[in-house]
């Protein structure tokens, strides 16, 4: 089995699923607070303030894990050697847009519509670094206009009045645009595409047969070959029992995600004031 993901890595990812869990469930019940189920959730939570307390705490969780993920973009950047343009435009692990991305997507599209092969990916995909800006713009505007609604006489000291009910208008849209991303496209994308489904555990695991990286990732096989480092991330596979214990917790997260936007067109569709 490859390493793709260190355990720094898969525990920075796990407290961040919690935490964006928290805030998804705990989110879109105040923001669905007139239906039932949003009620019925509130209440064995233990009420309203109890949610809106769990959402602030699971905020500043993520906040801290932005930050440690920055921290470590440093300390990569000079145990690195590298000026930030030529590490940020790395061309074998960067998560910056290039020119091949460009060419995947397109290669992608011929792909899907049968007019060509299926484009010779590396380790980063264009969909996958599109998630990884979408975290950070997310961070952004939901936090920025998060911090407004939470200290609303603080930010308008400086601010005009207005800007609490411009902060919640985009605080709301925004965090349901982000749920319904996660819970469908990047579902989608990372557990239900035909040769990963039912689920990837490799976010879990850390770990992918060398077989299934030189399918999926075949750039990156041969990028690791040619410079002798696939030798040096090879692990034994994870106990039976563990791999299990793996799967339970991530058809958990998916069978939750799931739930959630059927609530939230349910809620939508039948129930929108």
């Amino acid at each position: 089995m490859y390493r793709r993901f260190t355990t720094f890595e898969r525990t920075l990812h796990g407290i961040m699923i919690l935490s964006f869990f928290t805030l998804a469930i705990t989110g879109m019940i105040l923001k669905f607070s007139y239906m039932g189920w949003a009620q019925l959730s509130a209440s064995l939570l233990g009420g309203f303030p109890v949610t809106g307390t769990l959402h602030r705490m699971a905020a500043l969780a993520l906040i801290a894990i932005w930050l440690i993920h920055l921290g470590d973009v440093w300390k990569r950047k000079r145990a690195s050697g590298k000026t930030w343009w030529e590490f940020v435009m790395d061309r074998r692990n960067s998560l910056a847009f290039t020119r091949q991305d460009f060419f995947d997507f397109v290669g992608s599209v011929r792909w899907f519509l049968g007019r060509g092969p299926r484009p010779q990916y590396g380790r980063w995909t264009y969909w996958e670094k599109f998630d990884y800006f979408a975290v950070l713009w997310g961070m952004f505007v939901i936090g920025i206009s998060g911090w407004i609604l939470w200290f609303p006489e603080l930010f308008t000291l400086v601010l005009p009045g207005a800007a609490v009910n411009v902060a919640t208008i985009i605080h709301s849209d925004e965090a349901l645009l982000a749920v319904a991303f996660i819970f469908t496209v990047h579902f989608f994308n990372t557990h239900f595409r035909p040769d990963k489904f039912p689920m990837d555990p490799v976010i879990f695991t850390g770990r992918v047969s060398v077989e299934e990286l030189k399918a999926d990732k075949p750039r990156e096989y041969d990028e690791l070959m040619a410079a002798g480092d696939l030798e040096k991330n090879l692990f034994e596979p994870y106990p039976r029992n563990a791999q299990i214990l793996f799967r339970v917790i991530g058809f958990t997260a998916l069978f939750i995600g799931l739930t959630l936007i059927g609530l939230i067109i349910y809620s939508m569709l039948f129930g929108f004031r």
